[in-house]
């Protein structure tokens, strides 16, 4: 019993400090309040919504991958820990300890586990840092009493039966087996959902959720940018580091260092670094080219997450720092194409109408029938086989309507051309591969480019790629070759 209590002590005291030690530029508890008034604001009457937690999942054996939050968890409780489940009411319920409108189920603190996975909130530390009112630990899910038959619709994301059960008390598994029973979701006997139940409604809070994610306010921009600025600076740095027979991973790792030594936390998708014909996949993550040659280009696409927030920014340079023709005939399309379509930018434009097919690809298609690289701008191939841009935010590819742009959005422009090895061309123009890839800010009147301190032009990259660099002072001595 005294270990016990010792543990407990020990597990708090650390908790304290742990808490005054963290940065203090997270997204207030104010910021994440306002974001569950506006859901319950737009959810119909008499209904509620739940969220969960995203699953821990397993990388090998007894290992796992660093934990990621739900966004939508995230965004509406600040809450980074799993195993737990958030409801939301539109109307105040009625309950023994007085009304409430919402309800925050959380992994219960355990100083055993805390001392080898990690410190956690627990119920003190989430009503006092995340201005919850109504707090339980996850184990008081299942017999919690909330009748979900009352309400006219229940709203939450559908299952893909991934979720492990970990064998602990009130976990992730629990807690979702736990809502289809008290839900009357159907089980694997039943048809449709109709079979068990015509309240579920799986398809409002995605809407929802778009309305309201895909419009960043200044709390959102103010970690969007610096996450921007960061994966900028990166590909500055890289550009001023860039030489031949360096490796891809070893870009790749420059890349990374930087964004770990402007304090973000992770990569907000697996970096992309293609040399050459590598280039030519769009979601090449292997990175595993061990010697890049000076007569090649690299494709560089990597974004940093900074509190949550991903930055999306691609760069192509050549590895020599200078453009042969036929690379830069391709880059300057691909530019002349991005360039167009960013100036294009403002409340009310389509992006895939009025600035993929109405600007950049009509510009490509153009300038690849100039070049002879297919026959006519009419012709349909797939130099340029991917959409021109996506919302960013708490992923990537984040959440947000697509009809017309509006102020607040955050969005990528990101036209390419790719050109394989075999394909029914010149050979000179073989293993050529460009996406430039930028941040866009829709403004009242226009945009903002968030990601202008990188270079875009081919002469600007050219001129940067002959600045010193301080990477090239980093030389680590040869490894054993025996």
């Amino acid at each position: 019993m005294k270990k016990i209590l010792t543990l407990i002590l020990l597990a708090g005291t650390l908790f304290s400090f742990a808490q005054n030690e963290l940065p203090d530029d997270f997204l207030s508890s104010e910021f994440h309040q306002e974001r569950r008034d506006l859901v319950r604001e737009k959810m119909p009457a008499n209904s509620v919504a739940i969220f969960f937690a995203s699953p821990v999942r397993n990388r090998a054996n007894d290992v796992d991958y660093v934990y990621h939050q739900d966004p939508n968890l995230y965004y509406l409780t600040g809450y980074k820990e799993p195993h737990a489940v958030l409801l939301i009411f539109k109307e105040e319920q009625d309950g023994p300890e007085g009304s409430y409108d919402e309800i925050f189920f959380i992994q219960p603190r355990n100083a055993m586990a805390e001392m080898w996975t990690g410190r956690r909130m627990g119920i003190n530390g989430v009503k006092e840092k995340l201005a919850f009112n109504q707090v339980f630990n996850n184990t008081e899910f299942e017999d919690y009493n909330i009748d979900f038959s009352k309400f006219d619709k229940v709203l939450f994301y559908d299952f893909y039966n991934d979720v492990r059960d970990t064998n602990a008390e009130g976990d992730l598994y629990d807690l979702i087996v736990s809502f289809k029973q008290k839900a009357g979701y159907p089980t694997e006997g039943d048809l449709t959902i109709e079979s068990s139940a015509n309240n579920l409604d799986m398809e409002t809070l995605d809407q929802i959720m778009k309305d309201l994610r895909g419009i960043k306010t200044e709390e959102e921009l103010n970690l969007l940018r610096k996450a921007v600025d960061i994966s900028c600076i990166a590909q500055v740095e890289v550009m001023k580091a860039m030489k031949p027979g360096m490796s891809e991973l070893e870009i790749q790792g420059l890349h990374e260092f930087i964004f770990k030594k402007y304090k973000a936390e992770y990569e907000g998708y697996p970096s992309i670094v293609g040399a050459g014909n590598n280039g030519c996949i769009l979601h090449y993550i292997e990175n595993y080219k061990p010697e890049i040659s000076s007569d090649e280009m690299i494709l560089m696409d990597l974004g940093a997450e900074y509190h949550g927030y991903t930055a999306d920014v691609t760069r192509t340079i050549p590895v020599d720092g200078k453009f042969s023709p036929e690379e830069k005939a391709i880059y300057d399309l691909v530019y002349r194409a991005q360039d167009e379509a960013i100036k294009a930018c403002k409340p009310g434009v389509n992006i895939q109408r009025d600035l993929d097919f109405a600007i950049a690809r009509r510009i490509i298609n153009e300038g690849l029938a100039e070049l002879g690289i297919i026959d006519s701008a009419n012709q349909r191939h797939l130099y340029y086989p991917h959409g021109l841009g996506h919302h960013i935010g708490l992923d990537v590819h984040d959440k947000g309507n697509y009809e017309y742009l509006e102020p607040g959005m955050a969005i990528t422009i990101e036209p390419g051309i790719y050109i394989p090895e075999g394909a029914k061309c010149d050979e000179k123009w073989w293993g050529i591969a460009v996406r430039i890839e930028d941040d866009v800010l829709i403004t009242e009147d226009g945009y903002e480019l968030l990601s202008d301190i990188a270079p875009r032009k081919s002469e600007e990259i050219e001129k940067m790629m002959q600045e010193p660099s301080p990477l090239d002072e980093f030389v680590l001595p040869a490894l054993d070759e025996d």
